[in-house]
């Protein structure tokens, strides 16, 4: 049973939704809304020409909507799991737009190429945020969170990746020795190679075509 609101602002409701108590304004993705009660208005929220130029070529960006108004709302995405960073001032995140659910004002967002990547991490372009606030996440499953020391990278599977600390430098690499690629392959032929410190949050599983290409 949903209890009374408290402070205003994001809280995480259950496992698969997010409440955010409104008290002026927020976003969040385009159809994310399962259920408000106050007096809200969701109003679909431009990109500006910028904005929609790049997402036209990259097929990267998020199709956000503005709740305003006095009111609380329950966001949700088919079913995946939710969780909430806390971003400090002069924190950076970069996440992959399909794994956005919503933010607060404070925070803005740019898109941004996924340096020494190539076609990886989710595709070539990812939305940085930064400023102070909160965002709400969401995945398949309940995400791994994995620091990254100076001396110590973290390999992560292209398919898998949510998001990192913006700080991190990027690379591929190959794991697969062309003996192995020859004889069929492990599997496992490239992974995001993250160095320097922060880090990186991975979904339990590895996102099919199909997913990829509903969401």
């Amino acid at each position: 049973m949903v209890q009374p609101a408290g402070t205003p602002g994001m809280s995480l409701q259950n496992s698969k939704s997010i409440r955010y108590v409104v008290q002026g304004e927020m976003y969040a993705r385009q159809g994310a809304m399962v259920a408000y009660r106050g007096n809200l208005q969701f109003e679909r929220q431009g990109q500006g020409i910028g904005g929609m130029f790049k997402r036209a070529v990259t097929g990267e960006g998020l199709p956000l909507m503005a709740v305003r108004g006095q009111g609380e709302a329950w966001f949700a995405h088919e079913a995946a799991n939710c969780f909430i960073v806390d971003l400090e001032a002069g924190d950076s995140l970069t996440l992959n737009g399909r794994n956005v659910l919503c933010f607060d004002t404070t925070l803005s967002y740019t898109i941004s190429t996924v340096k020494g990547a190539g076609m990886t991490g989710g595709g070539l372009f990812n939305s940085v945020f930064t400023g102070q606030g909160r965002l709400g996440v969401m995945c398949d499953g309940e995400p791994l969170v994995i620091p990254v020391a100076a001396d110590d990278p973290v390999f992560v599977d292209t398919d898998a990746v949510v998001g990192w600390s913006a700080q991190l430098a990027t690379s591929l690499h190959r794991s697969q020795s062309v003996g192995s690629m020859i004889r069929g392959g492990s599997g496992e032929v490239a992974q995001l190679k993250l160095e320097g410190e922060g880090f990186v949050i991975v979904r339990p599983s590895e996102l099919t075509q199909q997913k990829a290409s509903a969401n």
